[in-house]
């Protein structure tokens, strides 16, 4: 249900092997973190945000921001110990956050949620939050810019509620069904272990309702953006599950965010009576290519006909970095996985484009040797971000 104004105040990484190896050995230094840049989404250098323009240009970044609650030392060896401490982490963190200057940040593994509140609204940021459900400390919080956009409406996503669809078959069909209870079969998944609480204490992984039950969640609000004429922007950002093991379950929570966006956006749509535009920004915990990505894409199974495609799917995305220079080559580095876990979707219109996007490091730069976190990078996974233009009817 949709929440009126005003607004209310995991997982790690699966270790498994990947082609894309950075890497690995000691930071021996104490360097300032990276402050990465806009560039412009087609070639060239650094973007000019002063050149004109007759619409609406506003900026997104979207940062796993590795939670404190799940640092620790043996979790990241290779990461030298000082920069694993809080305060030096929390810092970093917010120099990034400040330096890219964007109009919407939205932040996953959240959590002293009012350490960043204050801090960013000394920036002229206000913020939205939800916390993972059961006893997880960390969640997703979206930071908008007061000067940028007014808030509209929020909304939450909690996805144990696919749990009671389980029981009254809501959203979830028989296929879908059938594939939670006979467990994962998915012959593409990465191999691995992770050192963390392992899926399996959870309980009977054959059972739909222990299987679905993962304490993810996300937000999503819509905005009125300040310009020479009215704009709606639905900006909804989550963290999917984590474990390769349950990639059905990723992609049910896929589907399950998908349905509410939809929802969501009919329901903004007849309230101020406009036709929003909707980015949806996060850790997807999904590589390019798998079911999760292909199914907020679009891209069917070759078996599907496009109209299946459409009727199976709710609200049709696009990458940001697909659709102008390409997925990047990572967003997480860690000695054991290296891969492009985060993504910036949006809703293709004639109205709204990518024009820039945040400038990411290579595979060899001296600034991910050693993995992350290290002194550069204050998480385990990179900011990424895009510039958009907005165009009148």
């Amino acid at each position: 249900m949709l929440k009126a104004l005003p607004p209310l105040p995991f997982h790690r990484l699966p270790v498994a092997s990947s082609k894309r190896r950075i890497r690995c050995s000691r930071m021996s230094t104490n360097p300032a973190p990276i402050c990465p840049k806009f560039i412009p989404a087609e070639g060239g250098g650094i973007i000019n945000s002063t050149s004109k323009f007759e619409g609406i240009r506003f900026s997104l970044v979207s940062y796993n921001i590795l939670a404190q609650v799940y640092v620790r030392s043996a979790l990241y060896p290779h990461s030298p110990s000082a920069c694993l401490k809080w305060k030096n982490r929390s810092d970093a963190v917010l120099t990034v956050l400040k330096s890219c200057g964007a109009d919407f940040l939205c932040l996953q593994e959240l959590d002293n949620e009012d350490f960043y509140k204050g801090n960013m609204e000394t920036e002229g940021y206000s913020s939205l939050y939800i916390q993972r459900s059961g006893q997880k400390r960390d969640g997703c919080g979206i930071f908008y810019k007061i000067s940028c956009a007014e808030l509209l409406v929020e909304d939450r996503i909690d996805y144990n509620e696919l749990v009671n669809s389980i029981k009254d078959g809501s959203s979830c069909g028989d296929d879908q069904n059938n594939m939670l209870a006979g467990g994962n079969n998915d012959s593409d998944l990465k191999s691995g272990s992770w050192s963390k609480k392992d899926s399996r204490d959870h309980g009977d992984l054959n059972d739909p309702y222990v299987r679905l039950k993962r304490d993810c969640v996300g937000i999503m609000a819509a905005f009125r953006l300040k310009g020479p004429f009215d704009h709606v922007v639905i900006v909804a950002t989550t963290h999917l599950y984590w474990d390769p093991e349950l990639a059905d379950v990723k992609l049910a929570q896929a589907k399950y965010l998908s349905s509410r966006l939809a929802e969501f956006r009919t329901q903004v749509s007849d309230r101020y009576d406009c036709v929003p535009s909707v980015i949806v920004a996060g850790d997807f915990n999904s590589v390019p290519g798998d079911k999760v990505y292909q199914y907020l894409t679009l891209r069917c199974p070759k078996s599907a006909t496009l109209v299946e495609c459409i009727e199976e799917h709710p609200i049709p995305l696009c990458s940001v970095y697909a659709s102008t220079r390409g997925e990047p080559r990572f967003t997480n580095c860690t000695p054991d996985f290296t891969d492009t876990l985060d993504y910036i979707f949006f809703s293709p219109s004639d109205r709204i484009k990518p024009v820039s996007i945040l400038e990411l490091p290579d595979a060899d730069s001296p600034s991910v040797v050693g993995c992350l976190p290290n002194y550069y990078h204050p998480s385990d996974h990179i900011p990424i971000g895009a510039e958009f233009e907005i165009t009148k009817d």
